[in-house]
């Protein structure tokens, strides 16, 4: 059978002329609005027979597979018989800097229109068309080849051949993958309970291309429930990719442990884990410059050959394997994992590489989006992210520090600009707006244009950031809709403004909707209709809850009458603490207690070790590096010769995804409900859902809380074995709200001791 390998011409010419370095944070070609204005500017100038936007695709065999090409020339000019094909290329640099042979990639891409159009319209020979554009002055420089059919085959044969390397091991692998995925076996002997159930609704939404909501208890075994199916999807042809998205290191260290049992199982699959660049990065700064990084300078000149070498000796790529070929071949480690993204058959990462706009694997194009899954883990952690992902703010300070150091010039204009406009904003005292200030966005991509103009000469640490500021309040100015609101906020001198997503889930329904299939699942995917509403979800998704697996009389549940409201907490301290070590009296072992707060946890530390200070205990700090969380749940052993009391905060990093199995953990005490704070931005959250008619205070803080509680009380039971005491403190745990948000298996609770 002839194997078809899809790729776009850009895409394909990208990975064949890729040389150089690394350079900084910034795109010195123009911003994606600017390139689009440009482009349609040229295209204005075009007669009335030219065309634009002209789509090509061509089959070009090649040994024993087919690549499939196609593209949009941006410009098809015509003069009689004659064909010029015009690729327009915008740039912040001058003009003087760009030659004719600057920039061979851009040859290489015109050239494949070319040759396909020609060899679609049976034509001898075509003109060959750069367009350079400075996006500042307009001014454009014009350079043209005359080739001829033959000479643009030849031409696109040497490029053929030159990814033909790469492709060969691409085919070698997916042939393997697709065997041992249709004959892979679940890897243990029975599902638990309910975990077929799982399985069978996410490979139905694959086979089915829709969206599931899925709430299982802990315990179910979701990772391997999810992961399975989606593997069996590839081996049945339905999928070609997978990502596994979720918030947290933990629960990407599941997700590899899943993966590295299936491949011990017998599957051939490549799986990527992407790290996050500042802890991945070798250098103490994480400055991407050929002058401050060795592994930045020349990466693209060294990266093709490091991409073959992992694919072909490598399964699970995980953040070691990465930093050991990073550092054979001389590449940046997280550069070199986003290149792999492309590449690879899954892929374990943050939600942000799919769903923020300013983030996101652009290179992921329609056609394989078509192809690929995302399973989003600890689903209920995607609304609040979501809402920092679609939310933008620019600060006052920061242009006029910017027009005081720059002093004169077109730059310099334009922060004062932004300073005036925010100043004007400042002095009309209207703080909260619905409608978007369209004209400081425009003010802001003026600034973007002069700020990319004097980034390509100097590096300016406060103008970078500010320019990446600017950047993302433009690009969120585009999704601004009526699920955003404007706020601002005024301190002495200094003005905040803040493009403020109250409700992402028409960002993440639009998202979403690019991918053959979207998995949402969590043990607290509760309640449904909020979750769904918040996560972008249609009325014909498919929606699953599976209980616990669990027997109900493997915990105690407690529920303690006691006010954790803030005017209440200094009276009812005392009474609280005497009632942990009253609970921790009952049942042997280490407990965790969560609280709402870090002062509230470091005010009942102090209180609790004072009064039990044989007690062994443990605190959360603020900031923990991975090695500090770790050293705090290595202490939770059960081979201990005294109880350890763990205090940590609800909605922390040991709240959720911490698997304390067996006897490492006894008992969990939850404080409060767990609510937000009240505040500016949850006050705002609240009266938009109220004014769209739903319970806006319920959605702003009671749901948000409860998840954090019932998250934090999923720690004890991992396992049927596994029994012990959960006990809740604050009186509104008897309210009928908050009785309904329980679980079943938590509602056969006593009250008090």
């Amino acid at each position: 059978m002839t194997n078809v390998v899809k790729i776009s011409v850009r895409n394909l010419v990208e990975y064949v002329y890729r040389s150089g370095s690394i350079e900084s944070g910034f795109r010195t070609a123009a911003t994606m609005t600017e390139g689009t204005r440009i482009h349609q500017l040229i295209q204005k100038g075009y007669r009335e027979h030219d065309e634009k936007e002209v789509f090509v695709e061509a089959e070009i065999p090649y040994e024993d597979f087919v690549v499939r090409v196609d593209g949009r020339c941006d410009g098809l000019l015509k003069d009689g018989d004659s064909i010029t094909i015009d690729e327009i290329k915008s740039t912040v640099h001058s003009l003087d800097d760009v030659h004719e042979d600057s920039h061979p990639v851009h040859w290489a891409q015109a050239i494949f229109y070319g040759y396909i159009y020609a060899g679609d319209h049976n034509l001898s020979e075509v003109t060959i068309q750069l367009t350079y554009v400075q996006v500042k002055t307009l001014e454009q420089k014009q350079f043209r080849r005359v080739m001829t059919y033959e000479e643009m085959e030849s031409f696109v044969d040497k490029v053929i051949e030159k990814y033909a390397h790469f492709l060969k091991v691409k085919i070698k692998h997916k042939r393997m993958r697709d065997k041992t995925s249709k004959t892979l076996e679940f890897p243990f002997e029975t599902y638990r309970a309910g975990q077929r159930k799982l399985a069978g609704s996410v490979y139905k939404t694959i086979a089915d291309k829709k969206t599931l909501f899925a709430s299982a208890s802990t315990g179910i075994g979701k990772t391997i429930s999810t992961i399975f199916p989606a593997v069996k999807a590839i081996g049945e042809g339905k999928l070609e990719k997978m990502f596994y998205l979720t918030a947290k290191t933990i629960t990407r260290t599941a997700a590899e442990e899943a993966f590295r049992l299936l491949i011990d199982h017998g599957l051939d699959i490549h799986v990527l884990t992407i790290t996050a660049k500042d802890k991945i990065c070798f250098q103490e700064e994480t400055i991407c410059t050929s002058i401050d990084c060795p592994f930045a300078n020349g990466f693209y000149d060294r990266i093709n050959e490091a991409m073959i070498d992992i694919l072909e000796q490598e399964q699970l790529i995980d953040r070691t394997i990465i930093e050991q070929y990073a550092r054979k071949h001389r590449v940046c480690p997280f550069e070199f994992s986003i290149e792999l993204a492309y590449a690879v058959d899954a892929i374990i990462c943050d939600y942000n590489y799919i769903f923020d706009p300013r983030v996101s694997l652009k290179r992921l194009m329609e056609d394989q989006k078509k192809k690929t899954a995302i399973l989003v883990d600890e689903a209920h952690n995607l609304v609040d992210r979501a809402r920092e992902m679609y939310s933008a703010e620019i600060h006052k300070s920061a242009f006029l520090q910017l027009k005081r150091e720059f002093k004169t010039g077109s730059l310099a204009a334009a922060a004062k600009a932004i300073n005036d406009h925010l100043l004007e904003v400042k002095k009309s005292e209207d703080y909260l707006r619905k409608d978007l200030d369209t004209e400081l966005v425009a003010l802001c991509e003026t600034f973007i244009t002069e700020a990319e103009a004097e980034l390509v000469q100097n590096e300016h640490e406060l103008l970078l950031d500010t320019y990446f500021a600017a950047k993302n309040f433009v690009k969120i100015a585009e999704l601004y809709n009526e699920q955003f609101v404007i706020y601002i906020e005024v301190q002495k001198s200094e003005v905040r403004m803040k493009l403020f997503c109250l409700d992402p889930s028409e960002q993440i329904l639009k998202i979403g909707k690019g991918f053959r299939a979207r998995v949402f699942f969590s043990a607290t995917l509760h309640p449904a209709g909020y979750y769904k509403d918040l996560l972008g979800g249609q009325p014909d998704d498919y929606v699953v809850s599976i209980p616990s697996p669990f027997a109900r009389e493997n915990i105690e549940v407690i529920i303690q009458p006691l006010s954790t409201r803030y005017r209440d907490r200094e009276m009812t301290m005392e009474p609280m603490v005497h009632f942990f070590k009253e609970v921790m009296d009952r049942k042997q072992g280490n407990f965790l207690i969560f609280f709402p707060s870090y002062q509230y946890m470091r005010n009942a530390y102090e209180q609790f070790t004072e009064h039990y200070p044989d007690v062994s205990t443990i605190i959360q700090d603020i900031g923990m590096s991975e090695a500090e969380r770790e050293d705090f749940l290595a202490e939770f052993n059960s081979e201990r010769d005294t109880r350890l009391v763990g205090f940590a905060v609800l909605g922390g990093i040991f709240s959720e995804g911490v698997d304390l199995k067996g006897d490492r953990l006894e008992g969990v005490i939850v404080v409060g409900v767990g609510m937000p704070q009240i505040g500016f931005e949850r006050d705002i959250m609240k009266n938009y859902f109220q004014s769209v008619g739903k319970n806006g205070f319920d959605y702003a803080y009671v749901y948000p809380g409860m998840n954090k509680v019932l998250q934090a009380g999923g720690r004890l039971i991992r396992t049927d074995s596994d029994t012990g005491v959960i006990a809740l403190i604050d009186d509104r745990f008897l309210q009928k709200k908050y009785q309904a948000l329980l679980p079943f298996e938590w509602q056969h609770y006593t009250i008090g001791l």
